[in-house]
């Protein structure tokens, strides 16, 4: 059995007719011999009757000390809606199917209410339905507890439903639809010829995913990554090719020699947080530092610690927290607020001289100042002011002729 995993975001399901568009794309794979399993998302955007961020919304409003159980009870209702209404369509074009939750699609997860992580999945229910001919849609988002709580997989947990399923039925292909044609090499917003990538690896997608791009959630990426389970990133809305990720041995003729960097992601709204450290502090003075802004639930990222200078940024609408934090335990910062991480992204640089030089001489032609970088394997990161943002996206993918 060839099984085929489709994942549809809550645009591409809005409406009775995108339903039907949908609906004529499953059953136009089960025609090319493949048992279809489709992941559906809440219908719509903020705004929409049963979209995600419309039920939370419904919930803070009523009450804002419902706990993360209850809402994750609430925010299953937006899934199932939009999954029993994705069947009827399938159905109503003449192809047999059948709507599971996520619980009875057998996806078992952690009692973490809100951002569960899925401990493995019984796939024998979803077999026996594809054995029988039919289409199976399956709720995305959700999972079920041990002891029988519905959970939810946090934000982007479609695409890592329709991933885990893909890894438990040894699916040929993972599919995810969108509103957009695949993974660009720069926001189109910012770079108006922005190409639409061809294909990129899982490492690629990943940095991509976890620097701003949401095209797929990076999460989805590492599990399809564990059988090397191609991912393809399409558009609802056209017949292009999208992009496909997979591993650098399956990407065909593309050369990492010839693509030093893929493209460039983008991260507004940061601040830079900078703590000068001498011979006062204690030696675990770095340890309590990050031990304290964790235990308040703060994140950091862009992390650079020397024996002198501890430098990292959090998002701007936590920055007073993480100030009041930090001087709770008498440690003195320096804010600078309205940053932006720039990432430059390609399996290509590994190894490879002169990447560094070539973006701050774009940036330096600009007059772009770098706050701060840092880099990894297929990563530099640089810090800019927000001001500078777009021109600092513009003018790396011009300096490394991403255009074509």
């Amino acid at each position: 059995m060839r099984v085929l995993i489709q994942k549809y975001g809550g645009t591409s399901v809005a409406t009775q007719e995108l339903r039907l568009t949908v609906a004529e794309k499953i059953i136009h794979a089960t025609q090319q011999g493949y048992a279809v399993v489709a992941v559906i998302s809440a219908m719509g955007r903020k705004g929409a009757p049963y979209a995600t961020d419309t039920l939370l919304q419904l919930m803070l409003e009523t009450n804002g000390s419902i706990n993360h159980r209850e809402i994750d009870l609430m925010l299953n209702c937006g899934e199932i809606i939009s999954g029993v209404l994705m069947t009827g369509a399938i159905c109503g074009l003449g192809n047999p199917a059948i709507f599971l939750t996520g619980a009875q699609a057998g996806i078992i997860t952690n009692d973490q209410f809100g951002d569960a992580r899925i401990l493995r999945i019984d796939p024998e229910n979803i077999l026996n339905n594809l054995k029988e001919g039919k289409v199976v849609v399956v709720a995305g988002f959700q999972g079920v507890t041990e002891s029988g709580d519905l959970t939810t997989l946090g934000r982007g947990g479609s695409d890592t439903t329709a991933a885990a399923l893909g890894v438990a039925l040894d699916a040929e292909a993972i599919e995810i639809y969108t509103d957009v044609d695949g993974i660009k090499t720069a926001d189109p917003r910012i770079v108006s010829e922005a190409k639409t990538l061809s294909a990129v690896s899982y490492t690629e997608a990943c940095q991509f995913a976890h620097e701003g791009a949401k095209v797929i959630h990076p999460r989805a990426v590492e599990i399809a990554m564990q059988k090397n389970i191609p991912i393809k990133v399409k558009c609802t809305f056209s017949d292009s090719p999208g992009t496909l990720v997979t591993t650098l041995g399956e990407m065909g003729s593309i050369s990492l020699a010839d693509r030093v960097i893929t493209g460039i992601t983008h991260t507004p709204n940061l601040t830079q947080i900078t703590i000068d450290i001498d011979e006062s502090h204690p030696r675990d003075f770095h340890l309590k530092a990050f031990k304290s802004l964790a235990l308040a639930g703060i994140s950091v990222d862009f992390i650079n610690v020397s024996p002198r200078t501890i430098m990292f940024t959090v998002k701007n609408e936590v920055t007073s927290k993480a100030e009041d934090v930090l001087e709770n335990m008498g440690i003195q910062t320096q804010l600078l607020k309205n940053c932006a991480k720039i990432a430059a992204v390609g399996a290509g640089m590994t190894g490879r001289p002169g990447v560094m030089a070539q973006i701050v001489e774009a940036f330096t032609r600009e007059g772009i100042k770098i706050l701060q970088s840092a880099d990894s394997f297929t990563s530099i990161w640089c810090l800019v002011e927000n001001k500078d943002m777009e021109k600092a996206v513009r003018s790396l993918h011009d300096s490394f002729k991403l255009g074509g």
